[in-house]
């Protein structure tokens, strides 16, 4: 059986054959350049993962490995049919939306003493148990509750099998970042985001791809982070981060797929197109990557530790805040399990 190439080499596959996404070299050096600027800031190192993750249990308890293992396996398509109709959950105070609904349905839920990250749990709860942990503010429900309960009673049932803890179930890959994904991915279907392209089998792997990128920060900003093969992850492919290469000047899209994007056109999980911009973010991520790395090498002569991951968690943020900016460039819609 033909194994599909792994993201990274599949980002390159795609886009040296991409038709309707073009990576720009002027927008890969600008970005390249403003990272640069900022290498020297908590914004490019672990501690950024708190940034886009503000609701997570604090990296020092023991809960928060498991926080991150439910909310991974959870994390996918919340963008609404209608724009005007958003799923909103409101915790102390703030009331959220998008991806952030997710986080602060599961840290409420802890605080009512709901078992949410404890496998035992989450491995057997009920379609009604977890629509009252996702509840909405609004009539606006959060989207494939359903496919969100499958997942993640399929995923508790592993964690059961290994330990009854992510922690537990992660080490049997040691510390090598690289036999982390294949090992999410080996045992948890739902974690398995492949296609064909141009007849050839690919990978994108973006949440078990994310969930190992957020349990290396866990560790890290607890001094226990020591895990190799980091640059072996790409940036993680979903539908917020493209738009911001897009309004960076990295990523260029066709007219007709502009205008398929503008006028609302769903695009199939594996379509040509979603593919296309999904392979060419991961590739134009590591060519940034490389090129920031040329650049501190020759300024100033140092190594840069700075990887794929780290630029995804600067990127994501970024296009949350610039969201105004950037409401003129499409998201492209993908109603699936894998982002």
């Amino acid at each position: 059986m033909e194994q599909p190439l792994l993201p990274r080499e599949s980002g390159q596959f795609v886009a040296e054959r991409s038709r309707d996404v073009l990576i720009r070299d002027t927008g890969v050096q600008k970005v390249a350049e403003m990272l640069y600027n900022l290498r020297r800031s908590d914004a490019l190192t672990a501690s950024g993962w708190k940034v886009a993750n503000p609701l997570a249990p604090a990296s020092t308890s023991d809960q928060a490995s498991n926080w991150v293992f439910v909310v991974n396996t959870m994390n996918f398509s919340f963008w609404p049919d209608n724009e005007a109709q958003q799923c909103k959950v409101t915790y102390k105070g703030t009331t959220y939306t998008g991806y952030m609904t997710l986080c602060a349905a599961i840290t409420r839920a802890m605080e009512e003493g709901v078992p949410i990250t404890d496998p035992k749990y989450f491995s057997q709860m009920s379609v009604e148990e977890l629509g009252k942990v996702l509840r909405s503010d609004n009539e606006t429900a959060m989207p494939m509750l359903q496919e969100r309960h499958q997942v993640l009673t399929e995923g508790g049932r592993v964690l059961l099998e290994h330990g009854r803890s992510f922690r537990s179930f992660i080490s049997q890959a040691g510390n090598d970042a690289q036999k982390m994904v294949e090992l999410i991915v080996e045992k948890i279907p739902s974690y398995r985001d492949e296609a064909t392209y141009e007849g050839k089998k690919i990978s994108f792997n973006k949440r078990a791809q994310i969930l190992v990128a957020d349990f290396w920060a866990v560790m890290e900003t607890r001094g226990e982070g020591y895990i190799i093969n980091m640059d072996c992850l790409t940036m993680f492919a979903d539908y917020r981060v493209p738009q911001a290469l897009v309004y960076l000047g990295v990523l260029q899209y066709s007219d007709a797929l502009m205008e398929a994007l503008k006028n609302g056109e769903l695009l199939p999980s594996g379509d040509r197109r979603e593919v296309e911009i999904r392979g060419c973010s991961i590739w134009s991520v590591e060519l940034i990557k490389e090129r920031l790395h040329k650049m501190v090498q020759e300024t100033d002569g140092n190594v840069c530790n700075i990887n794929s991951a780290i630029i995804d968690f600067y990127l994501w943020p970024f296009a949350k805040q610039h969201h105004k900016e950037m409401a003129h460039i499409p998201i492209h819609h993908t109603r699936c399990i894998y982002y």
